[in-house]
């Protein structure tokens, strides 16, 4: 077991405080967006030139006599014993899952994600056409999809796939009543969104309607500043306050975006803490605001639709995108024998384990297909596995190699509060 050091991405639209907060660290004094515990080659943890306490053999001696050693390059020096022979057959010589505590202080892009087909097609035609993989035109970093989902630490906002045509139907109805009543000229997008949306296949409307907002270009911008200027005047926004104030949230960051409208056609969610929601491939998205667990497959191919000063592919993400109205996709955990709780979404690459002691309480077995990392946000544990015992404290976190299962989590002998952790591993024996 190897305790890691990870790396902080200072995005802008991070929180200033919220990981530091839950970590119990200082904070550096710039945004704080997402901490990375994994082993993606852009920003792998790193392992700091020690082994984990109680670690033995060749591979502890290759963390201490290394030096500091990136995780990524630790596993490549013998996949099948830090990742176990299943998942080196299904998902290469590599650790399939990336592990993020999220802190959105303001919205992240709207955004999709390509299936596993669309991400190989699509990094061997830019590979093939000479396309810098670090170019801004850039679409496929890797040739891997990205399935994500977001386990909320704090109350959650964020934008959630398409809902049926009809009631993103009632939403732009509103604000041609909310015209009328203030005397004002409509403005002509308006009324040919409701055409849009008023087709008879789901599919055809929600896809004419995103279509001609995200080719709208200026029309686009005079119709969602005359809306904003409604709202902002006191125009009513009953039964559709969320979705209508998030309209103004948006544009005051994104004046005139596509994106500002398109949210009115997506699912707009507020998780509880502890709620979770799984986001397949096609599925557009968009955080807005909170703290949360992210566990994604090991990709970074991001397609934008908007809500950012990143190029934006049309033509691609039209055909990236599924254009059909879904439910929210929550995920609801499964609790085992000893009170964990497990979150099992339908991806291969990843589930995600809640685990959470009481002072005395009894150890519990950390679910583990393969390799594992976990991440201590309260109080402190023990680990201990045939190979060694490794402590954690509030903050810390670890890779846990195939080859140490079975490990079990303690909480701390003499703590005096709850320890919480999150542990990610691969599906494969689901």
């Amino acid at each position: 077991m190897f305790e890691l050091e990870n790396v902080l991405r200072p995005y802008a639209w991070g929180s200033r405080t919220a990981i530091a907060g839950l970590l119990g660290r200082a904070a550096s004094g710039g945004p704080e967006a997402e901490l990375w515990i994994g082993a993606h080659p852009d920003s792998p943890s790193v392992v700091p030139g020690r082994a984990g306490a109680g670690s033995t053999g060749a591979h502890a001696a290759a963390a201490d006599g290394g030096g500091r050693r990136a995780l990524d390059a630790l596993i490549a020096e013998d996949p099948e014993h830090h990742l176990g022979s299943d998942s080196v057959a299904e998902f290469g010589p590599r650790l399939p899952f990336l592990l993020k505590v999220l802190a959105a202080d303001s919205p992240l892009s709207l955004q999709v994600h390509p299936t596993l087909e669309q991400a190989r097609a699509g990094f061997a035609r830019e590979e093939a056409a000479g396309v810098d993989r670090a170019a801004a035109e850039r679409n496929y970093k890797d040739a891997f999809h990205k399935p994500e989902m977001i386990f909320a630490l704090t109350p959650f906002e964020a934008l959630c796939g398409f809902r049926p045509a009809a009631d993103a139907r009632a939403v732009f109805q509103l604000l041609v009543a909310d015209f009328e009543l203030a005397g004002l000229e409509l403005p002509p997008l308006v009324p040919l969104l409701l055409e849009d949306l008023a087709q008879p296949e789901e599919h055809t409307a929600l896809r004419s309607a995103f279509e001609r907002l995200i080719l709208g270009g200026g029309d686009v911008a005079e119709a969602t500043a005359a809306i904003v200027a409604a709202l902002v005047s006191g125009a009513p926004t009953a039964p559709h306050q969320a979705e209508l104030a998030t309209v103004v949230t948006l544009n005051a960051q994104y004046p005139g975006d596509p994106g500002v409208l398109i949210s009115l056609l997506l699912n707009r969610i507020s998780l509880a803490p502890g709620e979770a929601v799984y986001l397949p491939a096609g599925n557009v998205h968009a955080y807005l605001h909170g703290l949360g667990i992210e566990v994604m497959a090991s990709s970074d191919n991001v397609l934008r639709g908007g809500l950012t000063p990143k190029f934006v592919d049309v033509p691609e993400l039209l055909r990236t995108i599924a254009f059909e109205p879904a439910d929210v996709p929550m995920l609801h955990p499964e609790t085992t024998m000893l009170g964990q709780e497990v979150f099992r979404p339908p991806f291969r690459e990843f589930q995600l384990q809640r685990i959470e002691l009481a002072p005395g309480a009894e150890p519990v077995p950390v679910a583990q297909s393969g390799a594992a990392v976990i991440i201590v946000v309260s109080g402190s544990l023990l680990l201990d596995s045939p190979k060694g015992e490794l402590r954690l404290e509030r903050g810390a976190s670890a890779f846990l190699p195939a080859a140490d299962a079975p490990v079990n989590a303690h909480a701390r002998s003499g703590a005096t509060g709850t320890a919480l952790a999150f542990a990610v591993t691969t599906a494969l024996k689901a």
